[in-house]
């Protein structure tokens, strides 16, 4: 599967002058909201991550993913792998699971993301996860950015993944862009000024 094509025919590959939500820059971003509004794609994409994941041979009780770009993504996984679908979402600048949802003590519990760059968002609600009593069995993600290291990759993690070595993370493509920070950013240093899609933006 082609992952990449499949984000460029849904014009979901976007090249500009991007300010992503780590507050680096690159001249690439993923809009998978674009693949996904198409919910053919989206099952296309979910059954071939809930495939490597069946394989793994791992156990799960619920999939989790963080509001609002892993909603979709989340909603998709767990209806490949047949099991409960909850949401984490910012209230007030930190991640919360509320609108009722429980996780019970050792729920074996997979993170799921549309796209992991360092992972940071899927590991604060991983943390709420935690403290209800839930137990991470590993992290998914329809692309990688390129800073952790997914299973049957050779992608090497870089020294800012988030995401813990001692649980399995799924995806089904890398897209290793180069990003750079505010002060180093050739595009920035041309005049050219920075936008922020996604859910936190546009």
């Amino acid at each position: 599967m082609d992952i990449k094509k499949i984000y460029m025919d849904s014009d979901a590959l976007l090249e500009g002058h991007f300010k992503l939500s780590s507050g680096n820059h690159s001249q690439f971003y993923l809009q998978s909201a674009k693949v996904l509004e198409d919910p053919k794609t989206a099952k296309l994409l979910a059954d071939a991550l809930a495939l490597q994941i069946k394989e793994s041979g791992i156990k799960i009780d619920t999939v989790c993913a963080p509001a609002l770009g892993g909603l979709i993504a989340g909603f998709a996984l767990a209806t490949a792998l047949d099991c409960r679908s909850i949401f984490a979402e910012r209230v007030n600048g930190e991640m919360s699971i509320r609108r009722g949802f429980e996780v019970k003590k050792g729920e074996r519990v997979l993170m799921c993301e549309d796209i992991i760059t360092t992972g940071g968002s899927a590991m604060e609600a991983a943390a709420v996860v935690k403290s209800l009593g839930g137990e991470i069995v590993g992290v998914a993600a329809l692309a990688n950015r390129g800073f952790c290291k997914r299973q049957n990759s050779d992608v090497t993690t870089k020294p800012n993944c988030r995401l813990p070595q001692d649980i399995p993370f799924f995806a089904l493509a890398d897209f290793t862009f180069e990003m750079y920070s505010p002060e180093d950013c050739p595009m920035c240093k041309n005049g050219s000024e920075a936008i922020k899609p996604g859910s936190r933006g546009n």
